[in-house]
């Protein structure tokens, strides 16, 4: 059935087991064109991927997408978002949501639990003489570089980068800057230690 609905959403596949393109049951595919699959994907029960953007949707070789996950590349469609990158070899999971706005972008071998979040743009509010609603937003993106684990429900807000080889601990809220090898924590998150254990690098 996975193959079936690969014909009816138009995603082209071969018939070597590492190329191919699996859809769970109830998945919806939207701005197909802007769509880009690499080999060896998984998209879980009742994805949704829309690919309205600038740059697009592109989802590099052998990715995995838990059920129930949501990438939406553009949440205003008088203000086309950027769009989103997720690199070979990265996995996320059930229950996720990538709000591509402002620009994902996600490396190679990063590892996510369930319920991890992307917000990669900002309601201005500075005024108060009018709504909050009619001031306009700010995008930065959000960038997870390579081989990084993020733990459940950890949440990354926009202008978040996070260096490669780093760990961020389930329930973190991530925003700014911090370099590779990270431990990450907290809300708001701080950077706790070096994966080497050492503590020098903080100050």
């Amino acid at each position: 059935m996975a193959l079936v609905r690969c014909l009816v959403f138009g995603i082209k596949f071969s018939l070597n087991p590492k190329n191919l393109v699996f859809v769970g049951p109830n998945t919806r595919l939207r701005s197909k064109s802007l769509i880009h699959f690499g080999n060896g994907i998984t998209l879980g029960e009742s994805v949704v991927i829309d690919g309205l953007s600038k740059e697009g949707v592109w989802i590099g070789n052998n990715v995995s997408i838990g059920p129930y996950t949501i990438i939406e590349a553009t949440g205003v469609i008088s203000n086309i978002g950027k769009g989103c990158s997720i690199g070979n070899n990265s996995g996320i999971g059930a229950f996720s949501f990538i709000g591509a706005a402002g620009g994902v972008r996600i490396g190679s071998d990063v590892i996510m639990g369930q319920r991890v979040s992307f917000h990669s743009e900002n309601h201005n509010f500075d005024r108060l003489d009018m709504p909050i609603r009619e001031q306009g937003i700010s995008r930065q993106g959000i960038s997870v570089d390579d081989n990084c684990w993020i733990g459940a429900n950890v949440v990354f807000l926009d202008g978040a980068h996070v260096g490669s080889g780093s760990v961020v601990a389930a329930g973190a809220v991530v925003r700014g800057v911090f370099p590779s090898n990270s431990v990450i924590a907290g809300v708001p998150a701080k950077l706790i230690r070096m994966r080497d254990g050492t503590v020098e690098k903080l100050l």
